[in-house]
């Protein structure tokens, strides 16, 4: 028996028979797992006990627990909601269901600006904006529309600073926008735009029409004819939005559905969001099928992790299998909404068709997601055959150069792990030693620093990849290959060569050009892999631009050189931040000097 399993052991033994929480650590001291327990004692030892019966999932945790902590709580209840938020600050690896190369999306509305916006964000702040989500559709499409229906701005322009500068845009000319920006629109008016586009989101589609209805009777009696027109549009734009959701249950019910479908390598989570008796919207999480291996403890942990930052959680979720913990869950739903939550597996009638139905969509959504993956296997393989691997590329690194005329010259470096982009790994690198344009030195100094930390053992660069991309052709493949030899490392290196319309024209080795038919499967991998270099390396050349250009306008300030306008910028995020700081705040900002924010201030008055 392992000594560790026996400390273990010994340790949960010793542990109060009261309900709590525990929280599992590596040997590095990271928070790995956190659960709740009725009997702290018999759950957490059941762990460290017939190891070899445990789940899968379950094995794997207990492999890497090197310790752990644990807090006592009055009752269950008080350690469920414990735990949600232990969950929360710490996202424990073995905790978190959805992982996935990005953070799932949510719509923020900027309550807390002067001229609110409705946004895209894909992370939660606690910066007095209202979120809602997070999404797995397309958050893009939903802003799209609310912008539209409630003539809200979807330009880059800022309000109340650029109002009346400038001419409006096309939105403003085809009425998609009120035209905030014209400086004929009261703020009042827009708020009351904003109020109605943030009632929507949370599902209140009907008061939102109602509402609008009697404004725009009460205006007409009034004989504010223009004001009645301008809420009829409105009206009209939320009617068709309306007209286009599926009825599908009474008009007072307000409903999640929530179906789980799993086959042998894949599980899939379908919920149904329904408001008002209509299906606002849908999400599909596929996830692997160990995570699902204990369905009713899988289901809890989805509820868990799902509701966790929700705000519209409705009264009533239909499941198709029961979660564990149903009862406490539901308290737990209800106390955080304030109302009562319901919890409900239906047997009969039009809840249980919902159900069906989602369970429908949920097979479906798991054969899309065999069909990609078995998209992105057979593109590896192509690849590793066009390349004359023996085997196909399990990792495969990425390197493009991006710079204007030679200034702020940066490389991307992108890991893509068995056909996907694995962005935890993503390298930027600022190129130090090259003056001006020169892809070629520029790649020699990036492989060299990427290489070198291998050599050296570094932790994050361990990982040798079975191919590397370059974005370039001959010359970029030359230089590398040059580099790798004084480094005594030998791979497979491959330029990534383009047509004169900048599309994917084929790859280029040691032994001249591969144009394989833009059908092949490993070609289109590549061409995902050089737009995906491309795109995270002129991020971050602009990225360093836009900072060069903020910070050129503040160094013309008595006081402020290049070093506290960084600082500055860093600080207070753009210059209508730090605009609006106070000179206190100014001050406060390290390497400023009382004298200089003074400065600062009086330059923005």
């Amino acid at each position: 028996m392992d000594n560790r399993i026996l400390a273990l052991r010994e340790k949960a033994r010793a542990l109060p028979e009261s309900p709590g929480v525990y929280l599992m650590k590596d040997e590095t001291g990271k928070i790995i797992y956190v659960g709740k327990a009725k009997v702290l004692k018999n759950r957490v030892s059941s762990y460290f006990v017939g190891i070899e019966r445990h789940l899968a999932k379950v094995r794997r945790m207990v492999e890497h627990v090197a310790d752990f902590d644990y807090l006592v709580c009055g009752s269950e209840m008080e350690a469920l909601v414990l735990e949600c938020s232990q969950i929360k600050h710490y996202m424990p690896h073995y905790n978190i269901l959805l992982k996935d190369d990005k953070n799932y999306p949510y719509v923020k509305v900027t309550l807390s600006e002067e001229y609110p916006r409705v946004v895209f964000t894909r992370r939660r702040e606690e910066d007095g904006a209202k979120y809602f989500g997070p999404y797995s559709g397309n958050v893009g499409e939903i802003v799209t529309t609310v912008e539209k229906t409630f003539k809200l701005p979807s330009c880059k322009r800022r309000f109340p600073q650029e109002i009346g500068r400038g001419r409006p845009c096309l939105n403003y000319a085809i009425k998609n926008c009120m035209g905030v920006c014209t400086g004929k629109v009261p703020r009042a008016q827009y708020l009351e735009a904003v109020g109605e586009a943030v009632e929507f989101l949370d599902g209140r589609y009907r008061e939102v029409a109602h509402d609008l209805e009697q404004k725009m009777e009460a205006a007409s009696e009034e004989l504010r004819f223009e004001e009645a027109a301008r809420l009829r549009d409105r009206l009209t734009a939320l009617r068709a939005l309306g007209e286009r959701q599926k009825v599908v249950s009474a008009p007072s019910v307000e409903r999640d559905v929530i179906a789980l479908v799993s086959d042998e390598s894949r599980a899939c989570v379908m919920v149904f969001y329904i408001r008002e008796g209509k299906l606002t919207g849908t999400d599909s999480f596929v996830v692997d099928a160990e995570e699902f291996e204990d369905a009713p403890e899988g289901m809890a942990a989805f509820v868990k992790q799902h509701y966790l930052l929700r705000s519209d959680i409705p009264r009533e979720l239909l499941f198709s299998a029961e979660p564990a913990d149903a009862k406490l869950l539901e308290e737990y739903l209800s106390q955080r909404v304030g109302r009562r939550v319901h919890i409900k597996m239906p047997q009969r009638g039009e809840a249980r068709q919902a159900v069906a139905l989602a369970q429908q969509n949920a097979r479906e959504g798991l054969q899309k997601a065999a069909s990609r993956a078995e998209r992105v296997e057979r593109g590896v393989a192509e690849l590793g055959k066009l390349c004359g691997l023996h085997e196909p590329p399990a990792r495969i690194e990425a390197l493009d150069i991006s710079n204007t005329a030679g200034s702020e010259v940066v490389g991307g470096l992108v890991v893509f792990q068995n056909g996907k982009p694995s962005k935890a790994d993503y390298k930027r690198y600022k190129v130090k030693t090259v003056e001006g344009q020169d892809d070629y030195d520029s790649m020699r100094e990036i492989i060299w620093r990427r290489f070198r930390r291998y050599k050296a053992g570094d932790e994050g660069f361990s990982e040798l990849p079975d191919l590397l991309l370059l974005d370039g052709g001959k010359g970029q493949l030359s230089a590398v290959l040059e580099v790798l030899s004084e480094l005594e490392i030998s791979l497979p290196v491959f330029g990534m060569v383009k047509d004169d319309k900048h599309r994917t024209r084929g790859l280029v080795g040691p032994d001249g050009e591969i144009t394989p038919s833009p059908l092949n499967a490993g070609f289109v991998l590549v061409g995902r892999i050089q737009e995906e270099v491309h795109r995270y390396a002129i991020a971050y050349h602009r990225s360093l631009r836009g900072k060069k250009t903020f910070s050129s306008a503040l160094t013309g300030i008595e006081g402020v050189g290049q070093k506290r306008a960084e600082a500055l910028l860093t600080t207070f995020k753009s210059l209508e931040g730090i605009r609006a700081a106070s000179e206190e705040e100014l001050a406060s900002v390290p390497g400023m000097s009382r004298a200089a924010a003074r400065a600062v201030k009086q330059y923005f008055s």
